[in-house]
């Protein structure tokens, strides 16, 4: 278990959206730290121009970003690059900027950036990862587990099936829905499976209802969206995950457990996410979900501590981080 330790100030800046900001939580939690996690927003003209307009003042961002700086910034997303240039001309250049994700401006803005493999930037200062940097951990699961023992009375195998839904690249559209629906039922008879199902507002109310309305009975768990949240304990007690092909969050959480993933297709794609997917599929963690399953071994997704282990590597001495 990673020991939290509070020598070396950390903040995340980010937009607010869950998987930009997990990614860099999970990455923080690595190098042992509790980060101050910050939300912004820009003001205008940086919020129609940012990152491309420069000149960032104490004026730019809501909330206002005031010292002490922190000795590392983590960050993700198009807001927070005004962020971390500011923050690194007012410390005087003294804060440590780690970029998760391209930011799709100079990458010498920073001291290192993380990419997944699918995406093109290179150079120095530019590590490579697998897929995203996520909070999954052996201990993240194992607690997880313990608040929620009624699984532990779901018949095996289980599996878990998470569902993401319509994106930019993606529609969850009625007839996938509809053989999804029927696919799972085929599992639960031919296997004497149970599922642990959780569906997103992504998913959409008509799809959700015809999901429930196969699959909502006593053999299995179907998550309501009341109360706490499955997900961590659900990827704990699965044999098997499904995951749909929208969320590459998902797809990278589920493929940190060592456990077989089998990805579930959607209508429509887009070039990133299919080399994603490809990528995934070629280190051996990832299959696409035909409707049937076997067990399959792989070396499990490790980003967050690789991206850590650089951070200590590179800039330990600096942060007061022991490089193990």
């Amino acid at each position: 278990m990673t020991q939290k330790c509070n020598k070396t100030f950390c903040w995340i800046i980010t937009e607010g959206i869950a998987g930009t900001e997990n990614q860099c939580i999970g990455v923080a939690n690595a190098l042992g730290l509790n980060p101050d996690i910050k939300r912004i927003a820009l003001n205008e003209p940086w919020q129609s121009l940012s990152p491309y307009l420069g000149f960032e003042q104490k004026g730019s961002f809501t909330p206002t970003l005031t010292s002490p700086w922190p000795d590392l910034l983590i960050t993700s997303g198009r807001k927070s690059i005004a962020a971390a240039r500011y923050i690194k001309k007012m410390s005087q250049q003294k804060t440590i900027l780690v970029h998760i994700q391209d930011p799709r401006i100079s990458a010498k803005v920073f001291d290192l950036i993380a990419v997944p493999e699918h995406d093109p930037l290179r150079g120095d200062n530019v590590i490579v990862t697998k897929g995203s940097p996520n909070k999954i951990t052996l201990d993240s699961i194992n607690n997880a587990k313990a608040d929620f023992p009624e699984f532990e009375s779901l018949r095996s195998p289980r599996i878990a099936v998470l569902i993401g839904g319509t994106s930019k690249a993606y529609q969850m559209t009625r007839p996938i829905t509809e053989k999804l629906a029927n696919d799972l039922n085929h599992l639960n008879e031919s296997l004497n499976a149970s599922l642990m199902i959780t569906c997103s507002r992504r998913t959409g109310a008509e799809n959700q209802k015809i999901l429930e309305a196969h699959l909502k009975n006593k053999a299995n768990f179907f998550w309501d969206g009341q109360g706490k949240n499955p997900y961590l304990a659900m990827l704990g007690y699965a044999d098997y995950i499904l995951v749909t092909a929208d969320s590459a969050s998902m797809i990278s959480e589920s493929c940190t457990t060592g456990k077989p993933v089998y990805m579930i297709d959607l209508e429509g794609g887009a070039k990133r996410i299919s080399a994603f997917h490809s990528n995934i599929m070629r280190h051996g963690a990832l299959k696409p979900f035909n409707g049937t399953l076997e067990s399959f071994t792989y070396e499990p997704l490790n980003d967050a501590q690789m991206v850590a282990k650089e951070i200590k590597k590179r800039f330990g001495t600096l942060l007061g981080l022991a490089n193990s």
